[in-house]
């Protein structure tokens, strides 16, 4: 496939370029005029139309953008049902512990998704995936974490490795049994935790079911010394840290995600300066997701003082039943614009080869090089670059391109 006559072909950064940081971020290179060729699924060359090859199979985007497809490296697909009547309760002014006490929060999906089969699991994520390669995501990563006990956490991990070979779009799937703590365990932490090392992680890596290992470390949930405990157990299967921190209080998840040698620690709606420098010595990547801070209107992360301190910034929606029930990457990227104060390019950066490199794709994905995977969209004519988060809630989106064809699923 050729494509010809592109406006702006976006976030041409060298393929050896692999991750962004601080200031790196704010430099997104877009070839004007250009044309891009694909071939066997990838990307064979691009240059400006002055010195455009000849090809038979043509699509012409006069007047639009071609992008590299949005990398979202968090989320949560596999459930077993909505939460509608959480959203009610929150609005008529329930606080988190009166619809934990009327069976809400972590626990109610834990207890649908436990009765729900594995079928209905992989159908319902199916539906949700496809809406979201619809809206440009061309790389995901989905946990588990809905579970909580040895039978549905690999339940759920087996819906993920179903959708890895179902869909044309590269899956990692990251183990979460550490979410929250089953209402059995809530007195005896060390016996849930004894579940999580001694029975699930190794039937996890038996069937190799996760590319990555997760815990959220956080006040009345799993504590800096649990989450080191965990984490240390999995990297005896090879399981890599992708933590979550910071999103109720500092709660020292950054720290011992560092320590670790995490991938990318996510959420910090809270920071200080401590966890600034921490993130600035090491190579974690910061997701950030606000998405979340925008649904259950706690305070947005601060990436202005994670860029300023030469962190790498990825974007991800966090998609899930309980606080953010939506994958649309490209609010996502509005709302970094809005409400985190990135610059258009940082956001974009940190949605593509940011994201891909919190996944451990940037060497396939996240940006236009020669070699890479050709998953891209192409969007309706726009002004600008500036124009796709600027006009939120709309999609500018209008071609999906996956593996180096049009995507009609």
């Amino acid at each position: 496939m050729l494509i010809i006559n592109i406006k702006g072909l976006v976030g041409m950064h060298p393929k050896e370029t692999l991750v962004l940081r601080g200031s790196e971020m704010a430099n997104l290179p877009i070839l004007e005029n250009a044309w891009l060729l694909l071939e066997n699924g990838l990307i064979k060359d691009f240059g400006l139309m002055d010195n455009c090859p000849s090809e038979k199979e043509t699509l012409n985007a006069e007047g639009k953008f071609v992008f590299p497809s949005w990398c979202d490296s968090h989320t949560h697909i596999v459930f077993a049902a909505s939460r509608e009547e959480e959203f009610v309760m929150k609005i008529a002014g329930k606080t988190y512990e009166d619809i934990a006490t009327a069976g809400g929060g972590i626990l109610n999906s834990a207890h649908k998704l436990q009765k729900a089969t594995e079928n209905e699991l992989f159908e319902s994520a199916s539906l949700r995936l496809k809406d979201m390669i619809r809206q440009g995501t061309g790389a995901v990563e989905i946990k588990s974490g809905y579970g909580l006990t040895v039978e549905s956490e690999l339940k759920m991990l087996r819906v993920i490795q179903r959708l890895k070979s179902a869909f044309p779009i590269p899956i990692k799937a990251t183990f979460l049994a550490a979410h929250t703590y089953p209402a059995e365990y809530k007195n005896n932490h060390h016996g849930y935790i004894n579940l999580i090392i001694n029975e699930m992680l190794p039937a996890v890596a038996e069937e190799k079911l996760a590319d990555y290992i997760d815990v959220f470390c956080e006040k009345g949930f799993f504590s800096v010394a649990e989450t080191d405990e965990i984490l240390s157990a999995a990297a005896k299967y090879g399981l890599k840290p992708k933590i979550h921190a910071n999103q109720l209080s500092v709660s020292g998840g950054a720290q011992i995600g560092v320590k670790n040698n995490a991938i990318s620690v996510d959420h910090l709606e809270e920071t200080d300066a401590e966890v600034l420098a921490i993130l600035a010595s090491g190579n974690t990547i910061a997701t950030l997701l606000p998405s979340c801070s925008f649904y259950l209107n706690i305070p947005f992360a601060n990436a202005r003082g994670l860029l300023n301190a030469n962190v790498a910034v990825a974007l991800a929606t966090d998609y899930n039943p309980g606080s953010t029930p939506s994958g649309n990457m490209n609010f996502v990227v509005s709302l970094a614009c809005i409400k985190l104060k990135m610059l258009p390019e940082e956001a974009i950066n940190a949605s593509t080869l940011n994201g891909a490199a919190a996944m451990e794709m940037s060497h396939e994905m996240g940006s236009i090089a020669i070699g890479k995977k050709a998953n891209l969209f192409m969007t309706k004519a726009m002004p600008s670059l500036a124009f796709l988060p600027y006009s939120f809630g709309q999609s500018q989106i209008e071609t999906i391109i996956l593996n180096g064809e049009i995507y009609n699923g």
